[in-house]
This record gives structure tokens, C-alpha cells and sequence, in this order.
């Protein structure tokens, strides 16, 4: 099979495009063809080796955090699917993923593509609305009625979230570049404050939960934006420092894992069409590092890149 492999930590030129032998199912697993595979800003920080501590890489690898594809084959043991069948999947940063034409995955933790989405909308709304998912519905539980702002609203993760949160009856609002609040405001945003020409710190104020996808002087500056008692909810970005108890606020990091039910309901938001992919650009599987290099310079930022493999 042709796949991207990762033999040491370094730049995009450390992507490898290559042959490499047809993985098997074992008991329990099945073989899938993979026709997408989203790539997160998470994929070329480990790349880098700015998250060894967290993810340490067993070399060599294959990248890639989600996708979406066919089943092929079925190991032993395996019920309830079936070769042919259309699939979503994620897969972890520290075993082998989905830059490649085939993944073995457990049978258990794939669910059913969408009908009404393609293979390349699928996989930009895996791992992103997963992320989306947890922060806002079990990090904390916004309710209809509750004013949430999203930083980097146009981004992947940012555009699920504003979109769930909607969902859930939420008054929304986020920041993104000026040239995406049109975007952003689509998605469902209510507010929008392009940062690169105003202050969200300034204008916005009484908030009950900021989810801050940067880190940083962002992740400083939302404190004056949250009400008393009100949820800083934050994911793996630039450095923060906890000031919660200072503010009065709530500070908690999104815990993501890859539990099946939280893919399941991102796929069931998408199905009945309550949120829909985001997909930003498309190139490839053998342009990956140029996926990595348009996500690392900041170049896109606007949903999700997706590799199509086949």
C-alpha cells in the first residue's frame, strides 16, 4: 500500500511518501480501505516533537488521526459489519493512522458512514467534532440559553463547536480572522470579532463559557470576558497560565479520547444534519507534507484539510 511514514521528528520534509506492506485484521478488527483522512493541527505538532510528553512516537510511524473508507476484510470474530460496508474511524497519535490506502482498526470502534455526507466530509468531521463534542458537552454541559465564545471559530475544531453549540440553543460567538467572519458567521455565530482588526476582550463581556482553541495572551485575555463562576474550557494549543482562581472562573482542560459514543453522536449530529463538515481544502495523500506546512505557517484556516487517498 502507498502511505506517509514518519521515521524521525523534524519539519514536513521528514514525510515520507512510500510503499509499505498490506497490514491484516487480526481478531476483532477489520481492514479498511481509506478513501480521506482529515489532518489536525495536533498532526504536525507531533510531527515536529513538540508533544513527545504526551505522545511519544515509536518510530517508524504512520500519521493521521482520523479518516473515512470501506471495509475490505474482517478478522476473527467479527459480527455486526461487513465487507463493503462505509465506515468512519479514528485512530490514535501513538500507533499507526490514517495517511495511508489501508488501516486495520477495532471493529468495535468504527461506526457508519453518513449517507448524506462524502468520504471527503466525513473525515473532516471526525476528529474535529469529537474534540467540538467533548469540550462543550461533557469538559462542561452548555445549555440552550448560555453565551459561549469559541476562539478560532473557522478553524476545524472552532467551526464544530460553533455549530454545536448552536445547536444546543447556545448564543454564539467567536473570533477568526477578518477575512472568515463571513464564514464564521454562516456556521452560526452570532458575534463575530475578526482579531486581527478588534478586541474581543473590549466588546464582549457576561460570558458563560470561552473555549480557547489558542492559548496564549488569548487564553490571558478571555478572563474579563467570562461572568462569575463562568468555564474556561481549553485545549492542547500555545502555553496558558491558570488564573482562574484570581478571576473567580473555572478553568479545565478538554480531555479527548476516542470513546465510540462520542464518534457516534458527532456522526448522528452530521446525519440528521444539525452540523455540517467543514472542509477547507483538499490535496493528495502524497502532498502530506504540504498539508503540514499550510497548517504550521498558519496558511489555512479555514475548516479542515483532507487528504483524499483513493
Amino acid at each position: 500500500m502507498k502511505a506517509i511514514l514518519l521515521d524521525r521528528y523534524g519539519g514536513p520534509e521528514v514525510l515520507q511518501y512510500t510503499d509499505l506492506p498490506d497490514p491484516e485484521p487480526g481478531p476483532g478488527e477489520v481492514l479498511i480501505a481509506v478513501h480521506a483522512a482529515s489532518v489536525a493541527p495536533g498532526d504536525w505538532k507531533v510531527r515536529a516533537g513538540h508533544l513527545q510528553q504526551i505522545f511519544p512516537q515509536t518510530f517508524p510511524t504512520i500519521p493521521g488521526r482520523d479518516g473515512a473508507g470501506t471495509v475490505l476484510a474482517l478478522g476473527p470474530g467479527v459480527s455486526g459489519i461487513g465487507a463493503g460496508d462505509e465506515v468512519c474511524f479514528i485512530t490514535a497519535h501513538t500507533e499507526n493512522g490514517s495517511y495511508a490506502e489501508l488501516v486495520v482498526r477495532p471493529a468495535a470502534e468504527v461506526v457508519r458512514r453518513p449517507a448524506n455526507v462524502s468520504f471527503t466530509e466525513a473525515a473532516a468531521a471526525v476528529h474535529a467534532g469529537v474534540c467540538a463534542w467533548i469540550s462543550l458537552l461533557e469538559t462542561i454541559a452548555v445549555t440552550a440559553g448560555q453565551r459561549v465564545l469559541v476562539h478560532g471559530g473557522s478553524g476545524g475544531v472552532g467551526g464544530m463547536a460553533v455549530q454545536i453549540a448552536r445547536h444546543l440553543g447556545a448564543e454564539v460567538a467567536a473570533t477568526c480572522r477578518a477575512a472568515n467572519a463571513d464564514y464564521v458567521r454562516s456556521l452560526g455565530a452570532g458575534t463575530v470579532i475578526p482579531y486581527d482588526e478588534r478586541d474581543f476582550a473590549t466588546e464582549l463581556n457576561d460570558y458563560d463559557v470561552v473555549l480557547d482553541l489558542v492559548g496564549g495572551d488569548i487564553h490571558r485575555r478571555s478572563y474579563a470576558v467570562l461572568k462569575p463562576g463562568g468555564n474556561l474550557v481549553w485545549l492542547i494549543a500555545q502555553p496558558i497560565q491558570d488564573l482562574g482562581a484570581e478571576h473567580g472562573v473555572n478553568v479545565l482542560r478538554a480531555d479527548i479520547h476516542d470513546a465510540t459514543y462520542v464518534l457516534q453522536a458527532v456522526v448522528d449530529l452530521v446525519a440528521s444534519g444539525a452540523v455540517r463538515p467543514q472542509v477547507g481544502r483538499t490535496l493528495p495523500l502524497a502532498q502530506a507534507a504540504e498539508a503540514h506546512r499550510l497548517l504550521e505557517t498558519s496558511e489555512h484556516s479555514r475548516g479542515r484539510i483532507v487528504l483524499e487517498v483513493r
